[in-house]
């Protein structure tokens, strides 16, 4: 029996009498929750706000459990203008409590006929009973929410801020109303206990070790700002995240002054000579370059009317081993050179650093570079100038490379190795990563990368430093500094990027450079953390690249 044709126009019929329906359903599912919210919710007063007002938001933790942001039951003032008898008494009896009101401001908006203002707003229970108790006609609470964090300054970059009205505008305070809460809390569904808790890749006691050591920089170096991160690379999981100057989340009056802001993630610089672990990673993948390729560095690189040199010239022949270790700015030069423009931009965009970083934080910076890349602009960020980008970014960067060439988004949520692999990709081979582990290692034995040596634990690392521009020209004085180290170097789970962001001059024409600031801070750092890391110090191990692999 043949089958009967398809009817288009009873289809569509049907189809619009389903989102008929749909529509009608949402709208009764839509008015429920809204008379449950009221139902169960507190009486207001004519023309106080209500429901929104009173939504808890989900609780915020370390890896651990411990709370990093909570809800807390305050009380918010209120008046009732048209209820007020007497406005010059209301006024003294209030001032009893708040002997700093604005008399003349508050007589003028308590004469009026409006329904409803509010006048101070999360008072404590202690001060919810003294107005109480002063029984005053047309005065009122309602109880709100407001938010607490426990760890105070330590996580403030991190977990972010809410409004008066417990709605998040930075951090991850801002993330969680974008993944579903606010849409819940509209449909009257912010009860307690509503939410699970929001688990975070963060581990407070090495956030607090971050933020303790980056403070005594702050004062040891005098810096306009500080930043360190702690990156497991095997995972992409943040552990702690630290920017100075901070602010206090509880009681955020500093919050938006220019210098607070995330200078890991929501602020581009250029990085310098850290930006040689990827020419030269590059050099090995995309040159075919061996440990021991020679770059002739015995005289300064013409560059256009420019030239570059190296900051302690060898003046001589330097292999790929000795560019890395000596930090050359030549050898890095001509590393590039040797792999053409095109594909020098193409290695940084694969590595992550030329586009902007997916990441649960609003506060994230888009890297700039020149629109067209010249001879010049390749040579120049050969060596960490010319393009800006995030220390987070570079982070992340470096870490897949030492990671066995696996580079792994970095997050601030917890997630496990089976989801990293979902979000990982292959940016340089398992012969590359081993290389540049043996010259990150040997970097940290007898380069800058010493002055973080932490005896037993095998660290590796690379400095970076960068002159800053100012009023449109490189100060000779004026340095942008990161360190970057990673542990342990056989196979590194734990990499470490401090920034020390303009530290006081040594003179009029000389800056401290990374490998005296950034490097000895993130050593203290790993010396305070590491026994969080199950890292356990070995003595007598060396490590060398296999022999089949140094050409």
């Amino acid at each position: 029996m043949p089958l009967p044709r398809p009817n288009p126009r009873r289809e569509v019929k049907q189809s619009r009498t389903r989102i008929v329906v749909l529509i009608f359903a949402l709208a009764y599912v839509t008015i429920t929750a809204r008379l449950v919210q009221y139902g169960i919710g507190e009486p207001a007063a004519s023309g106080a706000p209500v429901g929104l007002v009173a939504a808890h938001r989900p609780a915020i933790v370390d890896r651990h459990g411990r709370k990093l942001a909570i809800d807390l039951k305050t009380y918010s003032l209120f008046a009732e203008p048209r209820r007020i008898v007497d406005v010059d008494d209301a006024i003294e009896r209030l001032r009893t409590v708040f002997p700093d009101l604005d008399v003349r401001d508050l007589h003028a908006r308590l004469s009026g006929d409006r329904g409803f203002i509010w006048l101070k707003r999360h008072l404590s229970p202690q001060m919810h009973n003294r107005i109480m108790t002063l029984g005053i006609p047309g005065i009122g609470f309602r109880s709100e929410i407001r938010r607490f964090y426990p760890a105070g300054r330590t996580t403030a970059h991190v977990v972010g801020l809410t409004n008066v009205d417990n709605l998040g505008t930075s951090g991850l305070e801002r993330w969680i109303d974008t993944q579903g809460y606010l849409e819940l809390r509209d449909f009257g569904l912010g009860g307690r206990g509503r939410f699970s808790p929001v688990e975070t890749s963060i581990d407070l006691r090495i956030q607090h070790a971050v933020h303790d050591e980056l403070a005594r920089a702050m004062v040891q170096y005098e810096p306009a700002g500080a930043g360190g991160l702690v990156l497991n690379i095997k995972t992409g999981e943040i552990l702690a995240l630290v920017s100075l100057p901070d602010f206090d989340p509880n009681s955020p009056v500093e919050a938006h002054l220019e210098d607070r802001l995330n200078r890991m993630s929501g602020s581009a610089a250029e990085m310098g000579s850290i930006i040689k672990t990827f020419t030269t990673a590059m050099a090995i993948e995309k040159g075919r370059a061996t440990l021991s390729t020679v770059y002739d560095a015995s005289s300064p690189l013409a560059v256009g009317r420019q030239r570059v040199r190296d900051y302690y010239g060898k003046n001589r022949p330097l292999t790929l081993e000795e560019v890395f270790l000596y930090s050359s700015n030549i050898g890095s030069a001509l590393e590039a050179r040797a792999v053409g423009i095109e594909e020098h931009r193409n290695f940084l965009r694969s590595a992550g650093l030329l586009t902007k970083l997916q990441l649960e934080l609003p506060e994230v910076a888009t890297p700039r570079e020149p629109a067209r890349w010249s001879s010049a602009t390749s040579i120049t960020a050969s060596f960490g100038h010319g393009f800006a980008t995030t220390p987070l970014q570079t982070a992340a960067g470096i870490g897949g490379i030492l990671n066995n060439g696996i580079l792994v988004s970095p997050t601030l949520i917890r997630r496990g190795e089976e989801d990293a692999k979902a979000v990982s990709k292959r940016i340089v081979s398992d012969h590359t990563s081993e290389m540049m582990r043996y010259l990150y290692r040997l970097s940290g034995m007898k380069g800058s990368g010493r002055h973080a040596a932490v005896a037993g634990l095998n660290v590796g690392g690379k400095t970076g430093t960068a002159e800053k521009v100012i009023a449109g020209r490189y100060a000779r004085n004026r340095n942008y500094n990161v360190f970057a180290a990673a542990m342990p170097m056989h196979d590194p789970v734990y990499l470490y990027l401090v920034v020390i962001d303009d530290p006081k001059p040594k003179s009029s024409t000389r800056g401290l450079t990374a490998g005296v600031t950034a490097a000895p801070v993130t050593g203290n750092i790993i010396r305070r953390t590491f026994g969080f890391l199950d890292v356990t110090p070995s003595f007598g191990t060396s490590f060398q690249p296999h022999e089949e692999n140094v050409g």
